[in-house]
């Protein structure tokens, strides 16, 4: 049940016809996990804790820097210093009282990524490496957990839904992160954000269409970005969307699965 000051907290979501008390209160019971605290997450983070998520975790070892707060709105100058998850925790309570908040002050590895995942209903990544996207995106179908996945360039991104685990109408399982990038680019190829530098405004942007996606996922309402990729130009405020399909060849949940655990990642 929702509580008379959660009522009127999230009474802009009630009158919504598409969410209403029954969808308050799935968000209420849902617990999301957020992979990093950073450009992507925490805007993320702050929209999922506005919108009455009840359990919020978050995965991050690295420690607020002054080039940080470009761009990850969560923290401010004097957290300077601290943990990002000790940072966020503080400031998702300042926000809303109601969400229980879990912090992992850790680096997600093979070697704890499916007992992070496993206690959660939906993940969300906002890593900034291909490695963290692959392990995440494995993790998830073996744990059998929707994941919404999101990228940055210095003025594009991209977001998707996967649902890996999960059969279509058809009968035939959703595609995959690998089916959409069955290999990562070679090393060198793609800068690092601190080398080729990002918008700080579009982290915002993609972090809160993570939030809405994963909004949207839990409620039940809309059509879900499972096998589209929706695409963010910056520099000409466009935004396209293009489909994609599961690959039989893909090792995860293609014709001749090879992944059945995180053996091949390093640990």
């Amino acid at each position: 049940m929702l509580s008379a000051d959660e009522l009127e907290r999230y009474a802009r979501h009630i009158v919504l016809r598409d969410v209403g008390g029954p969808g308050q209160k799935a968000l209420k019971e849902a617990s999301v996990l957020v992979i990093g605290a950073g450009g992507l997450g925490a805007p993320a983070l702050m929209y999922l804790a506005a919108a009455g998520v009840g359990t919020l975790g978050v995965v991050d070892d690295d420690i607020v820097s002054l080039s940080n707060l470009q761009r990850q709105v969560i923290h401010t100058t004097p957290d300077i210093g601290k943990r990002k998850v000790d940072s966020a925790a503080e400031q998702i309570h300042a926000l809303n009282p109601h969400v229980h908040f879990e912090a992992h002050a850790a680096r997600l590895d093979a070697k704890n990524a499916m007992a992070l995942i496993s206690g959660y209903d939906l993940v969300l990544d906002g890593s900034d490496n291909f490695e963290t996207r692959y392990l995440v995106s494995d993790a998830c179908f073996l744990a059998g957990k929707p994941l919404i996945t999101a990228a940055l360039g210095q003025f594009d991104g991209s977001l998707t839904t996967i649902r890996a685990h999960e059969t279509n109408e058809k009968g035939e399982f959703n595609p995959t992160y690998r089916c959409l990038f069955p290999e990562a680019p070679p090393p060198g190829t793609v800068p690092a954000c601190a080398e080729a530098g990002v918008m700080g405004a579009l982290a915002g942007i993609l972090g809160s269409m993570m939030a809405l996606e994963a909004i949207r996922e839990i409620v039940g309402f809309g059509e879900s970005l499972v096998g589209r990729l929706l695409m963010v130009d910056a520099r000409a405020m466009r935004f396209e969307t293009l489909r994609y399909a599961r690959d039989p060849q893909n090792p995860l949940n293609g014709d001749a699965p090879a992944i059945t655990d995180l053996s091949g990642h390093a640990l």
